[in-house]
């Protein structure tokens, strides 16, 4: 058992193709499971510089991995 026990659930709901995106990472950095992949990407991204808060009125469908396309996404605020 890890020394720092996680005792909190996080439940979120992905499209196909941004769980595609998520396994696609995992798999090429060799993360051993998809709960370690996220809580990398979430690391990361809690460490990047350059994120503006979210807007008043912004909705959660408007924060996504992958555009329509399947390629990353940009930021809400560039779909503006």
């Amino acid at each position: 058992m890890p020394a720092e026990e996680r005792g909190e659930r996080l439940q979120i709901m992905l499209s196909q193709d941004e769980l595609r995106a998520l396994e696609n990472w995992r798999f090429d950095k060799r993360m051993p499971s998809r709960a370690a992949a996220v809580r990398e990407l979430l690391r990361r991204g809690l460490m990047a510089e350059g994120f503006d808060l979210a807007g008043e009125g912004i909705q959660s469908k408007q924060f996504g991995i992958v555009d329509k396309g399947g390629a990353e996404a940009s930021s809400p605020d560039e779909d503006a």
